[in-house]
């Protein structure tokens, strides 16, 4: 007798398992992609020369005057950013409106990294006094930067189960750190070496910022293939129907009907208040993350002594690190649970803080330290909040409520810096400074407790994992 028909169809489940995995590295790929773009241009090279060009075409005060305004010439990159993002933040909220209503997520962020990609690319003929020009490379990159982050983040839940989400999570961060790394250390090499390749120090600079760009085109090519075209679960909503004029313009005016789901997501956000007590706790926590990160070099240079080598070091630490501490903390996380992780590695950002605060200056090998602890708590704290913040998403809805996500990451990060400057400006003292982040971390763990996971999870409809 033919036994064959009752047994179970393993080839079939392999085939899945291998689709899924497939499907996983084209994701983990899209961060090893666009990570060269934060590392090599944002964090490394655009700002020291973007401030150069300012500086070329400043006037005997020191002034550049973009759009009639005057603008002191070392403060131009900075404003540039700070611009680039308040714009990025409406962008984002629209394009994931329209990449849930569509299901084109695939296509609208791979699309937004090609922009982010030539606008990076063509940093190569910055030069001279092209300071507008660099602002508004700048600008373009760091917006399509911003929407294909969001965009991405939004595939996680249909990538994993919820029970595997912190390791994908985690695993997807590592690769970032790991790709940024590689290309960095390539164009430090680069840099360093370009008197014995017969290049300009500005010609080093424009090749390297013009690499990142490159890389962030070619890799994007892997998502680009096996990635699917809809991120998430399930098209379905969960949230109350559409009225018929709003599903009428959705059909004629795509446009104008997403501004007004974007209006009604805002408000139904409101009927999770859990969700949102989340978000409150990310939004703290991690502006104290991002101005440790945007200010450490500062930080390092002003109050320790720390000279550019030293640096630029630092900064290779953080990345290399960061690997191995997202894949530490993913793990401790599937035994834990990703909330006592978070609340764990923010008690790490606190100890981070405090032996910053005492350590000598013109030592760099304490720095150094610094740089390695920063970077052993970066990656897993913002791999796990991410993971954590897919639980807490309606299905349906990834893109429009990752794009929020997204505003607490780079929309709110003037909070730090504000408090950072501040405490500078009283006490005339970087110390004093640094210190003064710990609200953040201590606001942000007071919240985060407070926040019932499980009981988040299930108000938004979706399977709660065994480990929280």
């Amino acid at each position: 007798m033919n036994t064959a028909t009752h047994l179970p169809d393993h080839s079939s489940a392999a085939t899945d398992t291998r689709a899924l995995r497939r499907t996983q590295f084209g994701w983990y790929m899209n961060d090893w992609a666009n990570a060269a773009f934060s590392a090599t241009v944002l964090t490394v090279f655009l700002g020291p020369y973007l401030t150069t060009l300012a500086k070329n075409a400043a006037d005997a005060g020191g002034d550049v005057h973009p759009l009639g305004l005057s603008v002191r010439a070392g403060s131009f990159f900075p404003y540039t950013v700070s611009f680039s993002v308040l714009l990025s933040v409406a962008v984002m909220l629209v394009i994931g409106t329209i990449a849930d209503r569509t299901g084109r997520h695939k296509e609208l962020m791979c699309g937004f990294a090609y922009v982010g990609a030539v606008a990076t690319m063509g940093m190569f003929f910055l030069g001279g006094s092209r300071y507008l020009l660099g602002a508004g490379l700048l600008v373009i990159a760091n917006i399509a930067y911003a929407v294909s982050v969001a965009l991405s983040y939004a595939f996680l839940p249909g990538l994993a189960a919820p029970d595997e989400r912190d390791a994908v999570s985690s695993k997807g961060w590592a690769y970032g750190y790991a790709g940024g790394g590689l290309l960095l250390i390539a164009n430090l090499a680069l840099f360093e070496g370009h008197d014995a390749l017969g290049l300009s120090s500005g010609t080093a600079v424009r090749i390297c910022l013009a690499s990142a760009g490159l890389w962030w085109a070619l890799f994007t090519l892997v998502p680009l293939t096996r990635l699917p075209s809809r991120a998430g679960v399930a098209p379905a909503r969960t949230e109350p129907a559409r009225s018929d004029s709003a599903s009428t313009a959705a059909d004629g005016e795509p446009a104008a009907g997403s501004l007004r789901e974007l209006a009604r997501t805002l408000r139904g956000m409101r009927r999770y208040p859990l969700t949102l007590l989340f978000l409150g706790a990310f939004l703290c926590y991690n502006d104290g993350i991002q101005t440790v990160v945007s200010q450490a070099s500062l930080y390092g240079s002003e109050q320790l002594g720390m000279g550019q080598t030293s640096l630029v070091i630092a900064v290779l630490l953080v990345q290399i690190v960061a690997i191995g501490g997202a894949l530490l903390l993913g793990r401790i996380a599937r035994r834990y649970g990703a909330k006592r992780t978070v609340l764990g590695s923010l008690v790490g950002w606190v100890v981070t803080l405090a032996l910053g605060y005492v350590m000598p200056a013109h030592q760099p090998v304490w720095f150094y330290a610094l740089a390695c602890m920063i970077g052993l708590v970066l990656g897993g704290s913002q791999a796990l909040s991410r993971s954590l913040f897919s639980h807490l998403i309606p299905a349906g809805r990834e893109a429009e409520y990752f794009s929020v996500y997204k505003i607490s990451d780079r929309g709110t990060s003037w909070m730090g810096p504000l408090v950072f400057g501040l405490a500078y400006q009283v006490t005339g003292s970087y110390r004093s400074a640094i210190i003064s982040l710990l609200v953040f971390f201590v606001i942000g763990f007071a919240v985060l407790v407070k926040v019932p996971v499980r009981r988040a999870i299930e108000a938004v409809g979706n399977p709660v994992p065994e480990r929280l």
